[in-house]
């Protein structure tokens, strides 16, 4: 069942990748009929090579990523994406029937493996920035999110900024992180420090011992990352999400659901079960991507929403198919000291007004 379960899914994210792409074409052709040529595809003075705009997406045929991809579309942006299995046939073959070509922008696919960093230098070769979204995929659809997997995710993104390094023409990554690298603590929350912002880091002895493999597979990759970063000069900004939801979510992104939501009961307790829809998170991508250039650095929390509310409890029960009770326990966060969680480094950024995208 597993495995007939991934295929379906891959299916499904590939025909989302084709709808996607008609998408955007649809609003490009909008946009020259109209005779648009508003700031949000302006060409930086200068910089009329389509190619000093070409970004890297990994795993851009995920949920994920193929929201960043839109966005990086609609924003003039030609989009490199890196495939590692029998994909990219399907999407070349896109390729070869001129879906994948919106007018000055482009997508290609190349063929890379995260576990080797002279696959991911080639693939990252000619591209301005490098946007680092997942590290693996359940094989079987069986496993869900192990141990063995934060490993793989610790040293994909390892190679990944190693890669970005190394290229001449890599000039910024943005990596996806998790809001669960900010909030899992040992002590509960009191007066004195109640926040969590973009400056607070999860314990990783915390989530070894509560086996929150999601939340300490993302916590590892996301100092490591910073760590290499800073060793190559790399100019680096990590996004830390809260639960990604949005259209058919459970049913695109299973694996990465069920592993963020481990640990609910105790996030709901203290006010820190947060989400945030995908297109905005795709949006949070390439806005910080654009301002590397100047202001832009570091971690960004990003979320729209948590979950307080035994409605809305119940509607993530039901999106997600998980039992009400195993996401709030039966307990109320009203009553008991909570954090707070905060987002307002990400927000001002995307209350400014917008810039023409990277040179």
């Amino acid at each position: 069942m597993g495995i007939v379960r991934l295929e379906e899914t891959q299916k499904a994210e590939l025909e989302e990748f084709r709808r996607m792409l008609l998408s955007c074409a649809a609003v490009h052709r909008r946009k020259v009929d109209d005779g648009f040529r508003g700031q949000e595809n302006a060409v930086p003075a200068g910089n009329g090579d389509v190619l000093d705009r070409l970004v890297c997406v990994t795993s851009g045929v995920s949920y994920l990523g193929i929201a960043i991809v839109n966005q990086l579309l609609v924003n003039g942006y030609s989009v490199r994406i890196i495939v590692d299995n029998e994909d990219v046939e399907k999407l070349r073959e896109m390729g070869n029937s001129g879906e994948m070509r919106l007018n000055n922008s482009f997508v290609e696919v190349v063929m890379a493996k995260l576990t080797e960093v002279e696959s991911l230098t080639e693939a990252f070769d000619g591209c301005r920035g490098v946007f680092h979204t997942a590290a693996f995929v359940d094989p079987a659809g069986l496993s869900g999110y192990s141990k063995a997997m934060a490993d793989i995710e610790v040293n994909a993104s390892k190679n990944v900024i190693k890669a970005c390094g190394l290229s001449p023409s890599v000039r910024h990554c943005v990596l996806t992180s998790s809001l669960l690298t900010c909030i899992w603590r040992e002590n509960p929350p009191d007066e004195t420090s109640n926040v969590i912002d973009h400056k607070c880091w999860s314990d990783e002895s915390v989530c070894l011992n509560k086996k929150l493999w999601y939340a300490l597979g993302k916590l590892r990759a996301e100092k490591a990352a910073w760590d290499i970063a800073k060793q190559s000069g790399l100019k680096l900004a990590t996004i830390c999400p809260g639960l990604i939801t949005g259209s058919k979510f459970y049913e695109r992104n299973p694996t990465f659901t069920i592993a963020y939501l481990k640990g609910a009961q105790e996030m709901y307790t203290y006010g820190l079960l947060a989400t945030v829809d995908i297109d905005k998170l795709a949006k949070a991508h390439v806005r910080v991507f654009e301002d590397m250039k100047k202001t832009a650095t570091g971690r960004y929390i990003c979320f729209d929403q948590v979950i307080e509310r035994e409605d809305e409890v119940e509607e993530l029960a039901r999106e997600t198919g998980i039992n009400a009770s195993s996401i709030a326990g039966g307990a109320s966060c009203s009553n008991r000291p909570r954090y707070e969680l905060s987002n307002a480094k990400l927000t001002r950024l995307m209350l400014r007004t917008r810039r023409c995208p990277i040179e």
